[in-house]
This record gives C-alpha cells, structure tokens and sequence, in this order.
C-alpha cells in the first residue's frame, strides 16, 4: 500500500512538471523535495524579510507549522483555543489586508474546516440533536435579524459579529465532537492548566514594578495588543490598588474567566478521580483565587461564590464549613482589605463606577423600551440620545436582541440546568459527575457574574464568549458521553 501511494505521489509531481524522480528510489525523491521545499520556504522568506521585517519572515515557519498541528485533528485545534483565550486573548496577526484577524479568529476556522471535512467524508459523523440545539439555532437566528437590522454597520463590527456567530456555533463543534471520556477529560485538564498560567503570568506582574510591567506589557504590541500606560488600577487612579490583568487588557474580563475556570477546578479538587493530580489541582486553584482577589472584579467574585455554593449544595454540605474557612483565612490577606472595601463602596453605591453602572442600566431600559422585540442590533443606536452598551450581559442582550433574544438566551440557561440536574441524579460514575458538577458551576458563575458584567456575550470579547461557550458545550458533551456508557447510569 505503501509503494503505491509512493508511486502515486511521484505521478503527481511529475504531472507538476517537476523532473522525474522516480530512479531515485522513495527514499531518493524525498530527500529532492524535502531540499526543494526548503530552498522555496528559504527564498520567499528572504524576500519577505526584504520587503517587510525580519520578525515577521520569522513567523512565517512557526505559522505554518502551527497551523499544520491545527489541521491536524480536532483535539489541536479546541487545545489551541483553551491556551489562546487564556493566554494571549487579544492577539492578532499583523497581516495588514484591512484588518488583523486574531489568533482566536485562526484557531476557530481551523476547527471548523477540520470537523466540516470529517463531516463531508466519515460516514460516522453526524450532528446531534435536540431542545437544547434547536434553541441554540434559534438563538442565532434571531441574533442574525438583529443584525439585520441594525444601522451604521462598519467593516470592523461586521467582522466582531462574524467571530460571535463562530462562537455560537463553535457549541455545536464541541458537543458533536467531544464523544469520549478521554478527549472530556483533557480538555477539563487544559482549561485549569491555562487558567492557572493565566493566573500565575497575572501575579508576576502584579508584583513586579509598575514600569518594568507595563514595559513587558508593551512587547505585545507587535500582536496588535494596546501600547503606552496599560496598567490598570481601581477607577483608574493610580493612588488607589492596581488591578492584576495579566494578558487579558481588562481586569474585569480576567476574572470573569478565571471564575469559570476556579469553579469547575472546585470540582475536580472533592473529586475521587481527577482530572490531574491533587498536587497540580491545589496549586493552581490557589494561584487563580489569589489573582483573582487581585483584580478586584466584585461581579467575577459574586459569580465565583454562587458557583461554589452550588457545588457545596450538590455535592458535599460539609464543604460549607471548608468554604467559610477559606473564606475566613482570605480576610488576612492585606489585599482583601483593600478588596473589601472596594466591594462595600459597590453595595453602597458610593463609588463611581457603581453610579455609572446605574446610568448605563437607565439608559438600557430607556432604549429596550423603544425597541423591545428585535433590539437595535450590534451597531449604534439609532437615535442621538441613547447608545449601545451596558454593563449587565442580560441587559446588552436585550438591547440588541430584544426581549426575543434575551428571552431565548434565558430558556437555553434553563434547558441546560434542567438536563444537568436531571443527569446528576442519574450518574453512578463519580469521576463524571464531578466534572458535570464543575461545568455547571462555571456557567452559573459566568451567569451570576453577568448581571454586574457584559464579557459572556460582547462582540468586543469573543474570547470571554468562547470559553463560556466551550464550558456550557462540555457540560451536554459529559451527559452524552455518560448516555453511551450504559454501565455508569444508575438503574431507574
């Protein structure tokens, strides 16, 4: 089998008008192309070192190479994601064709292509599904004739709009593609492994001087991250705390995907068989809570509570105590008095943020009021006085989609609770109830967090939306790979 293809490749180069190399032997003819692609990778970076940047020529191997891994299969490709949206979440390729795309952008329709291909050319693949599917789609649909709809759509948010609609359909990639155990519980073991580095990149240069970090900051300009004063600090006043950000540009995006990612970490820590040793679960758990206290994000800190809450409740009513422990051993920290504090002024409503937060939420009523169905879309408002944007992801809905979309968004969240629970109560396999346990509180995190926070669904944060997106597509993949293991259901 092996001859034939052999002699079917050199065919195909000689049909290209290359010399015949087939006297040569196999072994021969590709050592001759191995040269030959060499000496043409070689020249056309040479020529685009001349006509650009050295820096640039490269990046070209790695980005090919990269991308060959990602063409790969599929598992490479949702890696890639779980690491870019952690880690390097704001990263675009500077290819200067009238916009950047990111390096979420690439790793999305690596993906899609791979899984369409297998759906075009294996006959055992195939789509689910079902109530929670449908709702998906509809959802879609509606966000579509939002968009429709909208006015003074622009080249850049036509693009933001694109990468959320990859995003929404990226639910359907994962839960027609996670079918085994195996493939489940590595992806749970990226998401913490990258949360955690996420982390861990935060409190580095949280500690480290303010000048020396902004400079390491800065060095991501070339992936088109912001550049000058990037620090972030509680009101922007650089006398109150600083705010940990790590790669992510905003602090209040970090911890909303570090509270995701530490209550589905919560899980596998009380699990009795983890997705990674204990001796990794702890570290990393404790690196993405301090960091996360270090953002200062009330929202992401509210979200992460009620997700832990929800896992103490189902799974172990003693770990209430452990939780209030913890809890009570955090106050120490010096920085948890700044956090409380911090967290008082926002129930009070004394600081500034908090005050403009109940200017944007009048506003959103003003506008959902005057376009109550369909909302005004993903672009400007259509009348001078009011604007899109709010600090609330239910409220940001509702403004673009109406009261159809945000009712829709809502039934999905309900429908997706409804079959957790339901299968929580089924399962026998401890190992995947906890990780079920772990998915749902990360999305009930996110769903807490949102009240206060725009990131799960904002065209300006795909990334946010990808990883709430992924938990929630992981949460139905566990159910339908515990439903085609028969032996790990209890007897009805």
């Amino acid at each position: 089998m092996n001859s034939i293809r052999e002699r079917l490749v050199l065919k195909a180069l000689n049909l290209t008008g290359l010399p015949d190399l087939s006297g040569l032997g196999a072994t021969g003819a590709r050592r001759w192309l191995l040269v030959a692609v060499c000496l043409i990778v070689g020249l056309a970076a040479g020529a685009l070192a001349a006509a650009t940047s050295p820096l640039l020529a490269l990046a070209l191997p790695v980005a090919l190479v990269g991308g060959l891994v990602l063409l790969s299969e599929l598992q490479m490709s949702l890696l890639a994601l779980i690491g870019v949206a952690y880690l390097l979440p704001s990263a675009a390729i500077p290819l200067r064709l009238g916009f950047n795309p990111t390096l979420l952008d690439v790793v999305l329709l690596a993906f899609f292509f791979v899984w369409l291909v297998r759906l075009a050319t294996d006959p055992a693949e195939g789509l689910s599904g079902g109530l929670l599917d449908g709702l998906v789609l509809v959802f879609i649909g509606l966000a579509c004739t939002s968009f429709l709809l909208s006015t003074g759509v622009t080249q850049d948010i036509l693009r933001r709009f694109a990468e959320i609609i990859l995003v929404l359909f990226f639910y359907f990639g994962v839960v027609n593609t996670v079918h085994t155990r195996q493939l489940l519980e590595r992806l749970v073991a990226a998401i913490i492994l990258a949360a955690a580095a996420a982390a861990v990149i935060g409190l580095v240069l949280y500690f480290l001087p303010h000048d020396l970090a902004n400079r390491l900051l800065n060095t991501l300009r070339i992936l088109n991250y912001p550049t000058g004063w990037v620090l972030r600090f509680i009101n922007n006043d650089q006398a109150l705390a600083q705010r940990a950000i790590a790669t992510s540009v905003d602090p209040n995006v970090l911890g909303g995907v570090l509270a995701m990612a530490a209550a589905l970490t919560t899980g596998q820590l009380f699990s009795p068989r983890p997705v990674l040793r204990r001796a990794i679960l702890l570290p990393a758990w404790g690196v993405m809570l301090l960091c996360l206290l270090l953002t200062y994000s009330r929202g992401s800190w509210i979200g992460l509570a009620a997700g832990l809450l929800f896992i103490a409740t189902l799974k172990e009513r003693r770990l209430w105590v452990l939780f209030l422990a913890l809890g009570v051993a955090v106050l120490f920290l010096p920085q948890a008095q700044a956090f409380l504090a911090h967290l008082s002024t926002g129930v009070q409503m004394q600081d500034r943020a908090t005050q403009m937060r109940l200017g944007e939420y009048k506003d959103a009523f003003k506008l959902i009021a005057q376009f109550p169905w369909f909302g005004i879309g993903f672009a400007a408002a259509p009348v001078i006085d009011l604007y899109r944007g709010v600090s609330s992801v239910y409220l940001l809905i509702a403004e673009e989609m109406g009261l159809l979309g945000l009712g829709t968004y809502l039934a999905i969240m309900a429908v997706f609770f409804w079959q957790g629970l339901r299968g929580l109560g089924r399962l026998a396999d401890a190992g995947l109830k906890s990780i079920l346990i772990g998915l749902l509180a990360a999305v009930l995190s996110a769903l807490v967090a949102g009240v206060l926070d725009h990131h799960f669904l904002d065209i300006n944060f795909p990334h946010v939306a990808a990883l709430f997106w992924l938990n929630l597509g992981l949460g139905v993949a566990t159910l339908r790979v515990a439903g085609s293991c028969q032996q790990i259901w209890r007897a009805d």
